[in-house]
């Protein structure tokens, strides 16, 4: 479903909570404590800003718990109706270079920058990939970075390491994206990467950086090709190049500058599941069902949790 579709379809909010109750339990409503699927639904006659327009009540006589179709979601609790969040993940699902949390304030009417902040990041992170497959194929390697400008032009490698933040990509050819923020692309760094997502049987194209040399093991260094980007941008076997890699990373960086303009580094994780999501979920007609899925499944992030979490690095 597009913006419009999602607008059209939750015009209220008891209609977006009868979709989630029919999402979540597509047999039958039980109740999440006993599992009991005789329940008794209780209209509320009036509804704040935090109180749903119906619950459920279990009717075993042992339980008796009441519950919302919320409950243990990531929208438990919220005090945002739930048709405001399905129009946000709408536009940030279908925004290709990202939407700041300002802008999604301003376009949904949401009360604080603090609150409109908060979603878009719990979005994010039901965008993460938990337990993603070894690519295969042939997969395209290269590493950029990620932070503020130099006036300095042609610093060296090891300047802009100290200087800014070093994220490597992944892609495979007519396939997917993988992002990942990495203290640095010394040789134990990068063989973690390769050797935990990229498959024994692919082929690996990078330039030629001498950590590949060092990083890939007896296997991978058989299947590993390398362009000369101080003579040529594709090889002449027409085979070899990361030219898929760097544009993904043009859009990346498009977004991060055009949309967000500021990252905060130990956010930055969050940002990269996010736009590695959208490129792999290009061609999925339900990404809208997806997302909501995946937040319906996700862990519950606490703010205190958000402001505090350093972020991994090297995962």
């Amino acid at each position: 479903m597009n913006l419009i579709d999602v607008a059209n379809e939750f015009r209220t909010e008891e209609q977006c909570l009868e979709f989630l109750a029919n999402y979540r339990w597509p047999e039958g409503v039980r109740c999440p404590i006993c599992g009991n699927n005789k329940l008794t639904r209780v209209n509320r006659k009036t509804a704040g800003d935090n109180k749903r327009p119906f619950t459920y009540a279990c009717s075993e006589p042992t339980c008796k718990h009441r519950f919302s179709p919320t409950v243990g979601t990531i929208f438990h609790g919220s005090h945002i109706p739930l048709r405001t969040w399905f129009l946000a993940i709408t536009i940030v699902m279908d925004a290709k270079k990202g939407m700041s949390a300002l802008q999604l304030q301003e376009h949904l009417g949401i009360g604080s920058y603090r609150t409109a902040w908060y979603m878009v990041h719990r979005i994010r992170k039901a965008m993460a990939e938990d337990h993603p497959t070894k690519m295969k194929g042939i997969v395209e390697m290269d590493e950029t970075y990620i932070g503020g400008k130099t006036k300095r032009r042609g610093v060296s490698r090891k300047i802009r390491s100290e200087q800014f933040d070093m994220v490597i990509g992944m892609r495979e050819r007519g396939g997917r994206v993988r992002f990942f923020h990495t203290p640095n692309a010394k040789k134990d760094t990068v063989r973690k990467i390769v050797d935990r997502h990229i498959s024994p049987s692919a082929r690996i194209m990078t330039d030629q950086a001498v950590v590949y040399d060092f990083a890939l093991d007896k296997n991978f260094k058989k299947r590993h090709t390398a362009v000369n980007h101080t003579m040529e941008w594709v090889s002449p076997d027409k085979i070899t190049h990361t030219n898929t890699i760097e544009s993904a990373f043009s859009l990346l960086k498009r977004g991060l500058i055009g949309s967000f303009h500021h990252v905060t580094i130990k956010h930055l994780h969050r940002y990269l599941s996010e736009f590695e999501y959208r490129f792999n979920a290009r061609h999925i007609n339900a990404k809208f069902e997806e997302v909501l899925a995946r937040l319906l499944h996700t862990d519950t992030m606490h703010y205190k949790q958000l402001i505090s979490d350093p972020g991994p690095l090297g995962s």
